[in-house]
């Protein structure tokens, strides 16, 4: 069980050597079954389980990734099997939950919630890369950086990182927001897209704009990042202003584009994204 105190800060050391410990008592583990976070109900409170308390449920566990140490307690990512038939895991034991990522914002701490997108990541990363993509032969973990290295022809793989754009664009008083197909019915967003091979940051945000609602921007500001666990993005967010242009929506990623007053943003996502976040600093500037 993990006791501390709620006010002590949370600072994370990312390591890829697990320190000697007498025992995992004190340890957060971030077991995954797909994307779902396993999390132990406690007096109606949601929180990590132990990494002993993963070893004393009967799941089999496909995977364990050392992630390194939040404050001094040690924290693991881990997949569990669920193709062991022997276990249910629509009904997950008594006293535990599953809880899909975009799900944990207010549930457990902030700093919990990110370091699970960076568990998840790294569990897939793991997943992905049992053998080398070159030569096909085996690889396994290096012992001095958060890498993997073939048996074989010593080929070293790393964490993958997708970087990702996302840009608020203001026309005066009013901000441009989109839909996309996939999005849950009555949710708009800002635009935001991948980075291609060969163009800078700056290029993709334009061309995403350009591409998905046909308009052109001008005077483009950094504002923040965020990791995205969807799969592997680095959210690189930023503000912008319309230069010129008709909205004309492409018809595959966007399905429908128009400006909002601040009194007449729709359903939007919550400030844990970076979208929410922007979108949030547009209505505030407004207020």
């Amino acid at each position: 069980m993990n006791k501390r105190n709620k006010n002590e800060e949370l600072i994370f050391m990312p390591l890829v050597i697990a320190p000697q410990k007498k025992d995992n008592k004190r340890s957060y583990c971030f077991a995954f079954k797909d994307r779902e976070l396993l999390l132990f109900n406690e007096n109606c409170d949601l929180r990590l389980p132990s990494f002993e308390e993963i070893e004393n449920l009967k799941f089999d566990v496909l995977r364990t990734q050392y992630l390194g140490e939040l404050n001094d307690i040690s924290c693991y990512s881990m997949e569990l099997d669920t193709r062991n038939t022997d276990c249910s895991f629509e009904v997950p034991p008594a006293g535990f939950r599953f809880v899909g990522l975009r799900e944990l914002g207010g549930l457990i701490e902030e700093p919990l919630a990110m370091l699970a997108a960076k568990a998840v990541h790294i569990m897939e990363w793991d997943r992905n890369t049992l053998f080398c993509g070159r030569c096909g032969s085996a690889t396994s973990f290096k012992e001095d950086e958060r890498a993997k290295q073939c048996s074989d022809c010593g080929f070293v793989s790393f964490p993958r990182i997708s970087p990702a754009i996302i840009v608020l664009i203001e026309k005066e008083d009013k901000v441009l927001l989109a839909r996309s197909p996939e999005f849950r019915p009555g949710m708009y967003s800002i635009i935001a897209g991948f980075v291609e091979p060969g163009e800078s940051i700056e290029q993709a945000v334009v061309r995403e704009v350009r591409e998905e609602v046909g308009i052109s921007i001008k005077n483009l500001r950094y504002f923040g990042s965020q990791p995205w666990p969807y799969p592997d993005s680095l959210m690189i967010g930023f503000t912008a202003e319309f230069a010129e242009g008709e909205i004309e929506v492409d018809g595959v990623e966007i399905e429908d584009a128009a400006w909002f007053g601040r009194d007449d943003i729709p359903f939007v996502p919550g400030k844990t994204s970076i979208s929410g976040q922007l979108i949030g600093y547009f209505i505030d500037r407004h207020s």
